[in-house]
C-alpha cells in the first residue's frame, strides 16, 4: 500500500448529536513504518484518502494482534489500553498532508506539532478555525456550548460545581502534551498546537498560540502569536508582542532569529534576524520609518522597516531626543543564563 503521512489512535468527546468536540492522541505517528500502516489499515478495511474512522473494541483487538505479530509492541499495548475506554474512540489515517476537514484530523495535526514531530508551518492547517467547534473547557471535560446550561444545572443538583475554565476552539496544550525539558508557569497560556522547544521557559505572562513557538532554549515572557517561530537562544521580554498571521500580519510569516531580544513591552511586525535587539517599548511595524546609522551614529539613509526584515545583527532603538526610530549594528549577542534554563 501507499505510505501514510500520519496515523493516530485517539479517545475523545462527542456532543449529544454525536459530533466530535475534541480528541486526545497519546501516540501520534508521522510517516509511520509500513508495517504499522499495513496492520492498522487492514484491520479497519481502510481504502485510502484522509479518513477519521470510529473504532470498536473488536477492531482495537484486531489491531493489537496484528501489531504484536509485526513486533510493534508499544503501539499494540496502546490499542489494548484503549479498549477499556468509556468514551468514543477514533482512528485517523492521513494519506497526505492536506487541510483538515474534520475535528479528529485537526486535532491529530495539532498533536503532531506539540509532540515536536513537525515544526510550525510544517503541516497544512488551512481552514482549521472553521473545522474546530467552540467548546466550553471545564473541570468535567469538553462540553458543547448548547449543552452547557443543562450540565451546569445537573452538576448543582448533584451537589457539585461545574467550573468553566475557558470557552475557546483550542484547549491548553498541557492537557494533551507535556514536552520534555520545558517550564511553563501558567499552562492555560499555551494552546494545543504550540511547539515548545527543549529548554524553553515560559513565564506567567508568556503566551504561545497554535502553529507557533520556539525551536530550542528560549525565555518567553511575551506573546508568540499564531504562526510566529522563535529561534534558539532568544528572549521575549515581559509584555512584548509578535504580530501573527491572524492579528494583522497578513501572509507574512513573522519570526525571531537566534540569540535575539525583544525588550519589555516592545513588539515586531517584521521577521527579525539573528542577534537582533528591539529596545523596550519600541514596536516596529513593516511601515515604520527607520534611520540607519553608521559607526559614528551618523544617518546613512531612511527606509521602511520591511526593508530590514530578516537582516542579522541589528539594534533597533528610539532616539530619546528626536523620537525617531534608529537602527545600527548590534555588536553584543544575547546569551541566556544556562542555569535558569536547565529544565531537566
Amino acid at each position: 500500500m501507499t505510505a501514510l503521512y500520519s496515523i493516530g489512535l485517539g479517545v475523545g468527546t462527542q456532543n449529544a448529536k454525536g459530533e466530535w468536540l475534541e480528541v486526545f492522541f497519546p501516540q501520534p505517528l508521522l510517516n509511520p513504518a509500513s508495517a504499522i500502516s499495513e496492520c492498522i489499515s487492514s484491520a479497519l478495511d481502510y481504502e485510502g484518502g484522509n479518513q477519521a474512522l470510529s473504532l470498536s473494541t473488536e477492531q482495537l483487538e484486531l489491531i493489537a494482534e496484528k501489531l504484536t505479530a509485526a513486533g510493534e509492541l508499544e503501539l499494540s499495548q496502546l490499542a489494548r489500553t484503549l479498549k477499556a475506554s468509556k468514551r468514543p474512540l477514533v482512528a485517523v489515517l492521513l494519506a497526505e498532508d492536506a487541510a483538515p476537514v474534520s475535528v479528529p484530523e485537526g486535532y491529530l495535526k495539532l498533536h503532531l506539532i506539540s509532540h515536536r514531530l513537525v515544526k510550525p508551518h510544517g503541516t497544512k492547517l488551512t481552514g482549521l478555525f472553521g473545522v474546530l467547534p467552540n467548546v466550553a473547557w471545564t473541570n468535567m471535560g469538553a462540553i458543547d456550548i448548547a449543552e452547557l446550561p443543562a450540565r451546569q444545572l445537573q452538576a448543582r443538583l448533584e451537589g457539585k460545581v461545574l467550573s468553566v475554565d475557558c470557552v475557546d476552539k483550542f484547549p491548553k496544550m498541557t492537557n494533551y502534551v507535556v514536552p520534555t525539558g520545558v517550564r511553563i508557569a501558567h499552562t492555560a497560556r499555551v494552546r494545543l498546537g504550540a511547539h515548545i522547544g527543549e529548554g524553553t521557559t515560559i513565564m506567567h505572562e508568556g503566551f504561545v498560540n497554535f502553529n507557533a513557538g520556539t525551536l530550542g532554549t528560549s525565555m518567553i515572557e511575551g506573546r508568540i502569536s499564531a504562526g510566529v517561530v522563535v529561534g534558539e537562544g532568544s528572549d521575549l521580554g515581559g509584555g512584548c508582542s509578535t504580530m501573527g498571521t491572524l492579528s494583522g500580519g497578513g501572509n507574512i510569516v513573522i519570526s525571531v532569529g537566534k540569540e535575539s531580544l525583544i525588550g519589555a513591552n516592545a513588539g515586531i511586525g517584521i521577521p527579525l534576524g539573528d542577534r537582533c535587539i528591539v529596545e523596550s517599548g519600541l514596536y516596529i511595524t513593516a511601515g515604520t520609518k527607520v534611520a540607519l546609522l553608521d559607526d559614528q551614529n551618523q544617518e546613512v539613509q531612511v527606509l521602511k522597516a520591511r526593508e530590514l526584515a530578516g537582516k542579522h545583527d541589528l539594534l533597533f532603538r528610539r532616539n530619546s531626543m528626536s523620537g525617531r526610530v534608529e537602527c545600527k549594528t548590534n555588536k553584543s549577542a544575547i546569551a541566556l543564563n544556562e542555569e535558569l534554563h536547565a529544565n531537566n
